[in-house]
């Protein structure tokens, strides 16, 4: 803030003089005293200007202290208080600041309370809005919110509270000490008219008098300003009037004007001072302070009225010209501060520009706004008039950035949590298979969750590994029973190929005689002799199943019999050999058939929908094969089974009948 050079400016006609004495009045103390007592008296108007006093004119005459200046007038100490940023602080950096400040003077500390009240309100309502967003986000009624103030809402309160009743005592205080100096300046002027009423003889001791009343007069500060004008007024009245009555010589004057041109060379020596003061508002407030007693005395005799008075504007020339150049800094500084923050704004508005599609991305945004946000700390306040508008917008971009991060966050959490479940379900399912036995089967759909494991999406990483765990326990636990179940099996394999290679050679010499039924029975007793013995191993298994096939399809085309025709032929003579049992024998037959028929047609569907995602390859191919067999012998065995319903349904039908003929 730029301060106009007061003691450069004041011309020295603005002040009031008095007229210049007459040639006689050196010799006559009468006189003297008269042209004294009509020295004009400056108004309250006038006096309260904070200018220091321009040089007097020949014979002037005492010039009285200026009155009070009004209550609570804008201090140096106000005007150069500190303008910390408190933008970027959080409510609980606030409420500490506030803490810090309650310890200082209160005289020195309103604008910063005022600055940290703003902005914790600020604050304050956003977390009120959250809570009450919560609130209804959770299915409340907006009519039934009642919002309860935080731990740290209700010392903020306490802070304030406290801070308010400091100020109001400090104001209280003020205004009775003003009461207390009116009551003592009346007193003086009480004094002053019975010192102008009493019947004192000897000048001297008057002036004496006269004198201590002026100095405990200008040790008196403030009074009520509605006062002010006719105190002021009345003190002056006594002043003439004591003038009048003591008709003081010249040469009392002349010892007055010296005394106070030794005090104004003291204020000159101290202005002096204030030049080397490094701190640009004390020295400033010295200043005004000096001023201030530059206008409580009166004349110096009129030779050295001049210099003393370029003395005293010369050093105060150069203190105010300091704090010029002080606030020059200052508003430098604040542009400077405005730039940088400026620079930090574009740098936030570019990286918020484009929305993240990664993790990685929001993360990496993430970092660089919190960087951002640590420089912001860093810089000093920027001008007022733009403060709030350059944080706004900073702030509200990262404000949605980081709301923009939890919607993003939260849809990964709802997907990784709906993967977590569809693992838990493969893993019940693999500890399911675990327990079986039916190896071939078994292995097929453990692989299968395998490849559908594969294909699930990403779970959170604090149960990734503990799922992934329980998968692969099962299917360890299933395979290595497997793997000991088969260990057992190869050392059999032997003994079952030789026994297989057995029933071949006996089926090679078995003579078969025209008896049709004696020939299927005796095929069918081989058959179940071949499918009692157990594995052999895997390289002969091929061979063997081919041979024995092929003894029992020569056979059969030997004896005109079809596989199929032996198997039904077969199954009647179960029927018929059923008994008294019949009945019960057929309808669990047919229960049992119909059960397997189901049974059957589903794998089927099952693996010919499997073979659709085959892809093409050596393995595939034969894969394919693998399949293709197992569907082609399943068609045959529902065609058989098919065969044996209607064989059942046959023998019930023939029952019904034969009992119908019974009951006629």
């Amino acid at each position: 803030m730029e301060e106009t050079n007061n003691l450069q400016n004041t011309p020295e006609e603005v002040l009031p003089h008095p007229e210049n004495a007459a040639t006689d009045v050196e010799t006559n103390a009468v006189s003297a005293a008269v042209e004294a007592a009509e020295t004009p008296i400056a108004t309250p108007e006038t006096a309260e200007t904070p200018v220091v006093e321009a040089p007097e004119g020949p014979s002037n005459a005492e010039q009285p202290a200026a009155p009070e200046a009004a209550e609570e007038p804008a201090t140096p100490e106000a005007e150069a208080e500190p303008e910390p940023d408190y933008s970027a602080c959080t409510r609980e950096e606030l409420v500490e600041a506030m803490k810090e400040l309650m310890g200082q003077d209160i005289q020195k500390i309103r604008n910063r309370v005022a600055a940290i009240r703003t902005r914790f309100n600020e604050l304050n309502r956003e977390v009120q809005n959250a809570a009450f967003e919560k609130f209804i986000a959770e299915g409340g009624n907006k009519d039934d919110y009642q919002y309860e103030n935080d731990a740290v809402a209700e010392e903020m309160h306490r802070l304030h509270d406290q801070y308010r009743a400091a100020r109001q005592k400090y104001l209280d205080d003020l205004e009775q000490q003003k009461k207390q100096n009116l009551e003592a300046k009346q007193a003086l002027i009480e004094e002053m008219r019975q010192l102008i009423d009493s019947e004192e003889e000897q000048v001297r001791t008057a002036m004496d008098k006269f004198n201590n009343i002026q100095e405990r007069w200008k040790a008196i500060g403030e009074v009520p300003r509605e006062q002010m004008n006719d105190l002021w007024q009345n003190y002056h009245f006594q002043i003439e009037q004591f003038f009048n009555k003591l008709k003081i010589n010249r040469e009392l004057r002349a010892l007055d004007q010296k005394r106070n041109l030794e005090e104004k060379i003291k204020l000159c020596e101290s202005a002096e001072e204030l030049i080397m003061e490094p701190s640009v508002t004390k020295a400033f407030k010295g200043l005004q302070d000096l001023r201030a007693r530059w206008k409580e005395i009166g004349p110096v005799p009129t030779e050295q009225n001049e210099d003393i008075w370029q003395r005293f504007c010369n050093a105060a020339n150069q203190i105010d010209e300091r704090r010029k150049e002080y606030y020059d800094q200052r508003k430098e500084e604040l542009d400077n501060n405005l730039l940088a923050k400026q620079a930090l704004v574009d740098k936030a508005a570019e990286l918020t520009e484009k929305r993240p599609e990664t993790t990685k991305e929001w993360n990496d945004t993430t970092t660089a706004l919190d960087e951002l946000l640590k420089v912001w700390k860093t810089i000093g306040p920027v001008p007022r008039e733009v403060n709030e508008e350059i944080w706004t917008k900073f702030k509200g971009m990262i404000d949605k950035h980081y709301s923009d991060k939890k919607e993003y966050f939260g849809a990964i959490r709802d997907e990784q949590e709906s993967n977590y479940q569809k693992k838990i379900d493969l893993c019940l399912k693999a500890e399911a298979i675990a327990k079986r036995e039916d190896w071939k089967h078994a292995t097929e759909e453990l692989l299968q969750l395998q490849q559908e494991w594969k294909t699930i999406g990403t779970t959170s990483r604090k149960v990734s590994e503990k799922v992934w765990q329980r998968f692969r326990k099962a299917c360890d636990e299933f395979f290595a029973k497997k793997g000991e179940f088969f260990a057992e099996r190869r050392s059999s394999e032997s003994e079952n190929l030789a026994a297989k290679e057995a029933i071949i050679a006996e089926l090679k010499a078995h003579q078969f005689g025209e008896n049709r039924e004696e020939n299927l029975s005796a095929i069918k007793e081989f058959q179940r002799r071949w499918a009692e013995v157990g594995f052999v191993p895997m390289a002969e298994k091929e061979r063997l199943q081919k041979e024995f096939r092929g003894e029992i399809d020569r056979i059969f085309e030997q004896l005109k019999i079809s596989a199929r025709e032996a198997e039904e032929t077969a199954y009647r003579e179960r029927i018929r050999n059923a008994g008294g049992d019949a009945r019960r024998f057929v309808n669990n037959e047919k229960q049992e058939l119909q059960e397997k028929i189901e049974k059957l047609r589903s794998d089927l569907a099952l693996w010919e929908n499997n073979l659709g995602f085959l892809a093409s390859s050596k393995q595939a191919d034969l894969l394919k094969q693998e399949f293709e067999k197992k569907m082609q012998g399943a068609r045959q065995q529902i065609a058989l089974m098919q065969a044996k319903l209607r064989i059942l349904n046959e023998a019930e039908k023939a029952e019904k009948e034969e009992a119908t003929k019974d009951a006629e």
